[in-house]
């Protein structure tokens, strides 16, 4: 079975996999820089590809130990190019480029949100047709999936995406970074119906998402009621996140619907919030839905789901060449 090196730095973590076929794990490694944006709240670019630079070449030689192997035993070697923080993606595609170059070994140029698609159906050899919400901080996207390399985009986020739109309530509200799990955290003892905050474009008749309106009617009701108490919290954290998730599920299973699925999966950051995976099961199982999510470890951004789309990329025949460019926008139409 071939054998890749997989390099992700498309945002703030640094990651490095090696996988064996489709399934077989060799190793998984991630450095994550939350703590040091924490104090920001919120990701610096600058910041962040400097700790790239300082720590890809510890990851790159730990992932490649603890696999037992050298660069000469891969068969190629694969980066993110994009979309993500062009400052971050340029350590990432440097350094496996710098290594094909090196051992004479393929280059692969894995799209990130291709990355997240694919991940929850690790391990698989074919990829089942199906509907998938792509949700995380830079991204929220609805795609109608045939299979491997045959994607087309339904709807997409006209402003923040959802996983943003946490992570700039969690800020006015003075929680922590990252804010998506500190909401999670904070809703799970609240009352999601104390407040009424808008659906932004749950009934607009499309398959398109929009997460600003939301946020400005928290930063509104704060200015109006001033810095929540201890008691108030966990309401208003819980009532916003309701919110976001009425539009996700809505959006998703009228997409299914809509393109005769019977298939759905979650991905991204956001798709390991608590109760949008127990209400998006709970519903899955009422309409009679097959419903995927990564496994434990491919939630966030890593190395693996890369890895795993260069190993679909890798037996269709695909390559790319060493001169490829780095993409920092999200582009549908190179999915």
């Amino acid at each position: 079975m071939p054998i890749l090196l997989a390099i992700e730095t498309s945002c703030d973590e640094t990651a490095a996999a090696v996988l064996r076929g489709f399934d077989g794990v060799l190793a998984h490694e991630i450095f994550s820089q939350a703590e040091i944006h924490s104090h920001f709240g919120g990701v610096v670019p600058e910041v962040a590809s400097r700790n790239h630079l300082v720590s890809a070449p510890a990851i790159i030689d730990s992932a490649m130990e603890k696999a037992g192997l050298r660069i000469q035993d891969l068969d190629a070697i694969a980066a993110t190019t994009g979309p993500g923080l062009a400052s971050s993606l340029l350590v990432g595609a440097a350094a496996a480029k710098g290594l094909c170059i090196g051992a004479g070994k393929p280059f692969l140029a894995i799209n990130h949100i291709e990355g997240h698609l694919l991940s929850p159906f690790f391990g698989h050899e074919t990829i089942p047709p199906h509907t998938a919400l792509v949700v995380s901080g830079g991204h929220t996207l609805l795609l109608d999936v045939e299979g491997f390399g045959r994607y087309r985009l339904l709807g997409r986020t006209l402003d923040d995406a959802a996983g943003e739109a946490f992570d700039k309530v969690a800020k006015l509200l003075g929680l922590g970074y990252p804010g998506g799990i500190e909401i999670d955290r904070m809703a799970r003892s609240g009352n999601p119906a104390r407040f009424e905050f808008p659906r932004g474009m749950i009934d607009s008749g499309d398959l398109d998402f929009s997460f600003s309106g939301l946020k400005t009617a928290v930063r509104t009701f704060l200015e109006k009621h001033g810095t929540p108490s201890v008691v108030d919290l966990p309401d208003i954290c819980a009532s916003f996140q309701a919110a976001v998730i009425d539009v996700l599920i809505s959006k998703l299973f009228k997409a299914a619907r809509q393109n005769s699925r019977r298939v759905i999966s979650l991905s991204g950051g956001v798709s390991a919030n608590s109760s949008l995976r127990s209400r998006s099961i709970e519903r899955a199982a009422g309409e009679g839905l097959e419903i995927h999510f990564p496994p434990q470890g491919l939630l966030t951004d890593n190395a693996l789901m890369i890895a795993f789309a260069a190993a679909h990329h890798l037996a269709a025949g695909h390559s790319h060449p060493i001169d490829s460019e780095i993409m920092p926008n999200f582009n549908p139409h190179i999915l």
